[in-house]
């Protein structure tokens, strides 16, 4: 509502102004304004957070109490939110009056975005030593998508104890779990930890015996990482469990702290599986930018009504998936084999006839190995979410390329995965992949509800076209 200065001049009212007759009109207005003005004002953060940062604020946070301290480098969590890219932390050494919850501090003696999971340990020793086992700290979290907006509010402050008595953490904490439930058995596996706020780098060593059991045991293979995550560049498999663990080391190349605690993952034909997955990253799992294929969440295998392996590797093209066939699937000789690849060829402007020529060569060595194949159509992408995330240009025809492979699929033994996600428009919709290529956590369930709705059919297709080829191979 708009308050005129002054009132409106009457018909026939003369241009001079009394004073007294204009003072009592214009200090009552005067008087609105201010309480609209001055109610705006303080209700400003409220309306800003709800109006347009409706997801609630991270929950969760760890608490503690000076009864319940925790040490000058302590690990600090709360409840992961899919939603999130990163999340941004803010650290007080006081409680702050006026505290905006959609608005960054000043008052805040640290704040970071480079968080890249729910668990932190930031360095209070750099930070706020001579607070540290006295008063308490305070600290508050909230979620950022891609593009480094925030889309909660930060959540209620928490109050921060420390103690010196306590341990510091000295070695990264290992949060990827291998093999426990269904989808998890990855045959290229992907680490992942809470790194050390003091870490510049870091080295994973894989073995053949557990460390702590055998510490003259030598690691069959290293790998450096500058982040708290790596790609295992290799398959492993064999019917003993392998162990990994994780050492950090500071900006000059010293190690920093411990070694992690050990961790075991198998991977053995031994255990009979009766179906594998084979294919590229959408099949490796991981999406929304920065979920890798160890959050099984962002694996449509983690939503199948029955257990299957991981024979996926993240990059993979047709041919590369072709190529790795023998060496990844014949150990294990699974009964059905899940085929899904060729979407990094298409995008990239290879021939549809090539990428046909890889599945049929793929689907003939499964006939040929007495294995079921199932090919699987490739679901859409969305060309600019992919360009704006990975930077990467995708083939103007990559519909029509699509079309051509999944038209092949289709008289195929398939399930036809392209109507597991509905895209109106013919591309991958953005509320279900972030990055235009991998689906979301939402996605992959989309995908593996599918899957599970149509799997008695097309394995009771399956194993016909197997019968039917020994019958002709006789």
């Amino acid at each position: 509502m708009k308050y005129p200065i002054f009132w409106p001049r009457r018909a026939g009212q003369s241009d001079r102004r009394e004073g007294h007759s204009c003072w009592p009109h214009f200090l009552g207005l005067l008087l609105v304004l201010v309480l609209v003005v001055t109610g705006t004002l303080l209700c400003w953060p409220r309306q800003e957070a709800s109006s347009r940062l409706l997801t609630p604020p991270p929950s969760g946070l760890s608490m503690t109490t000076a009864e319940t301290p925790v040490s000058f480098s302590p690990l600090l969590t709360w409840n992961p939110d899919e939603e999130a890219v990163c999340y941004e932390m803010e650290i007080f050494d006081h409680r702050p009056e006026h505290l905006s919850e959609a608005r960054e501090s000043p008052d805040a003696i640290f704040k970071t975005r480079a968080i890249y999971q729910n668990r932190y340990n930031p360095p209070l020793l750099q930070i706020a030593g001579d607070k540290l086992g006295k008063d308490p700290l305070y600290w508050r979290v909230r979620a950022i998508d891609f593009n480094g907006t925030p889309y909660t509010p930060f959540s209620e402050l928490a109050p921060l104890y420390t103690s010196p008595e306590l341990p510091l953490m000295q070695a990264p904490v290992l949060t990827a779990d291998f093999g426990g439930r269904r989808g998890e058995t990855l045959l290229y596996p992907v680490y992942s930890w809470v790194g050390q706020s003091e870490a510049a780098s870091y080295e994973v060593a894989v073995y053949n015996e557990n460390p702590e059991e055998h510490p003259e045991a030598e690691p069959i293979e290293l790998l450096a990482s500058s982040m708290a995550e790596i790609y295992d560049p290799e398959p492993h498999y064999g019917d003993t469990p392998f162990y990994w663990r994780v050492h950090a080391f500071d900006a000059s190349g010293a190690p920093l702290g411990d070694w992690s605690a050990t961790r075991l993952f198998r991977t053995a034909p031994a255990d009979d599986w009766q179906v594998a997955v084979l294919g590229d990253s959408i099949s490796h799992g991981g999406g929304h930018f920065s979920y890798s294929p160890a959050d099984f969440k962002f694996s449509w295998l983690h939503y199948l009504d029955f257990d299957a392996i991981n024979l996926s590797e993240s990059g993979d093209t047709s041919g590369m998936t072709l190529a790795r066939f023998d060496r990844d699937v014949l150990p294990f000789h699974p009964q059905y084999l899940l085929i899904m690849t060729g979407s990094n060829s298409l995008r990239a402007g290879e021939d549809p006839d090539a990428v046909i020529s890889d599945l049929e060569m793929m689907r003939q060595k499964c006939l040929q190995n007495g294995i079921r194949p199932i090919l699987l159509t490739l679901p859409p992408i969305h060309p600019d979410n992919i360009q704006h995330v990975f930077d990467e240009p995708t083939a103007e025809d990559w519909q029509d390329r699509f079309a051509v492979v999944n038209a092949y699929i289709r008289t195929q033994v398939h399930i036809d995965m392209a109507l597991a996600i509905e895209a109106p428009d013919g591309v991958l919709p953005t509320e279900y992949a972030l990055d235009g290529l991998h689906p979301d956590a939402n996605g992959k369930a989309l995908m593996g509800a599918y899957v599970n709705s149509v799997w008695q059919v097309v394995k009771a297709q399956a194993d016909a076209e197997l019968k039917e080829a020994a019958e002709s191979a006789e």
